[in-house]
């Protein structure tokens, strides 16, 4: 058998419906990365891996069955089919599992400049694992390093279906990232920072990246405790992309469709300010989480999520809408060894009118967060709480590190009194500008 993607997959969707698969499709992944870690001055390790994995997903009427590999050998991949369907056989029903119907398939795939065409030396990654940890260190006041690092890593991605439908994309990442301390014996702080891109020359300089991480571990040296009170609260937009986060998931249709969201009854609702809007872009150039098409092969778009701050849509691949008597929304994600599921691409919040600064301008007492920890939220209540670092406001700002605190709300709440600065800048594949909202509770002392 030929291991030309296409030839591969569309061989295997041919197997399983001459072994009675009603329909079929087969995803195949390849996967190329490499990676070094450079602490203290010292190389400490070199990596690189390549891998390729393959899956097959089969009908038999309502019952589905998905079987992966990564023995691309003809004998392995000769088995899946049958092993496939005689699975599927007995599985139970799922009444809502189907393909992608032939109507919604992409009919063109957008080239969207994802892949960069040089794979960069072990060279060039250790010199980068030495400029941004040497850039950190050089910053006075810092003590210790965990350790820079940079890595590269090339993934490719090709699915067909028995609706007729083969499509391949593929993209890159280069990233650096490291984390140093400062301070002594109890009272050393940490900080880190990174950036990644899916091209070489548009990574950020490592000495950048460096510096930043040195100078934000140092401002947060002897840190105080914050009383108990009601505030406005900032995140820093390394933590505002996580509000967003939260968006997402509570409306994925999967979550909706089994009503544990704290949205599910807000399709059509004022959910954020009327100032809000927040979108997803498949199709963003270099985008981090860009691709020309979904994981069913659906023709994806930009796509507004909240308008007028206005919840417009859920995010649906074709079983969630199925089971919701919508249509899919171009939002399936998946890997080789699974049901697909619906997840965003590119989602972002606009930004606002305000800088950082005057967002803060008028704040007597307030908390700039810019690191949170923990999992407390619940995305049945949306209720919200974290431990929390970061400074204090005291007369619009920034007066002194704040450590040991909790943040708490309701997701409901914080949305409606979130307002955006307009510092957004595309660092994640979630991402959001630096956002004040009004009345939270910090509890410290």
């Amino acid at each position: 058998m030929a291991h030309n993607s296409q030839d591969l997959l569309e061989h295997l969707i041919a197997a399983a419906r001459k072994v009675g698969a009603d329909a079929a499709d087969a995803l195949f992944v390849e996967n190329v990365s490499a990676s070094v870690c450079y602490r203290l001055g010292r190389l400490e390790e070199v990596e690189r891996s390549e891998s390729s994995d393959v899956g097959l997903r089969v009908f038999v009427g309502q019952r589905v069955a998905f079987v992966s590999s990564t023995d691309l050998s003809n004998d392995s991949l000769s088995a899946l089919p049958d092993r496939a369907v005689a699975m599927a056989k007995l599985a139970p029903e799922d009444k809502f599992a189907c393909l992608a119907p032939k109507e919604r398939l992409a009919r063109s795939i957008p080239d969207l400049d994802l892949e960069d065409s040089e794979e960069p030396s072990a060279d060039t990654l250790v010199e980068r694992a030495r400029a941004v940890e040497g850039s950190a260190m050089a910053v006075k006041g810092i003590t210790n390093s965990e350790g820079g690092g940079a890595s590269f890593g090339r993934t490719s991605i090709a699915l067909a279906t028995t609706e007729g439908f083969f499509g391949r994309y593929a993209g890159t990442n280069h990233s650096i990232g490291v984390a140093v301390l400062a301070g002594e014996g109890t009272k050393m702080e940490r900080d880190y920072d990174h950036a990644s891109s899916r091209r070489s020359a548009d990574l950020e300089p490592a000495e950048i990246v460096g510096r930043r991480a040195g100078e934000r571990t140092i401002a947060r040296l002897h840190p105080r405790k914050a009383k108990s009170q009601a505030v406005p609260v900032i995140f820093d937009p390394r933590e505002s992309c996580g509000l967003l986060g939260h968006l997402s998931g509570a409306i994925s249709g999967s979550a909706i469709a089994r009503g544990v969201s704290f949205l599910k009854d807000c399709l059509g609702q004022q959910v954020f300010a009327p100032t809000i809007t927040v979108l997803d872009d498949p199709h963003m150039r270099r985008g981090r989480r860009s691709k020309p098409f979904d994981g069913e092969g659906v023709a994806n778009a930009y796509m507004a999520i909240i308008e007028n701050g206005v919840l417009k849509t859920w995010l649906l691949d074709c079983a969630s809408a199925k089971q919701l008597g919508l249509q899919t929304t171009g939002h399936a994600a998946r890997g080789t060894g699974g049901p697909p599921h619906p997840a965003s691409t590119n989602f972002y919040m606009v930004p606002g009118s305000l800088s950082p600064a005057e967002l803060m301008g008028d704040i007597v007492d307030g908390f700039y967060v810019t690191e949170l920890m923990g999992m407390g939220v619940n995305t049945v209540t949306g209720d919200y709480s974290r431990g929390a670092s970061g400074f204090w406001i005291e007369n619009g700002k920034l007066a002194y590190p704040v450590s040991e605190v909790t943040i708490a709300g309701n997701l409901k709440d914080m949305y409606r009194r979130l307002t955006p600065a307009d510092d957004l800048v595309f660092r994640y594949g979630t991402n959001a500008p630096t956002c004040r909202i009004e009345g939270m509770t910090v509890a410290g002392e």
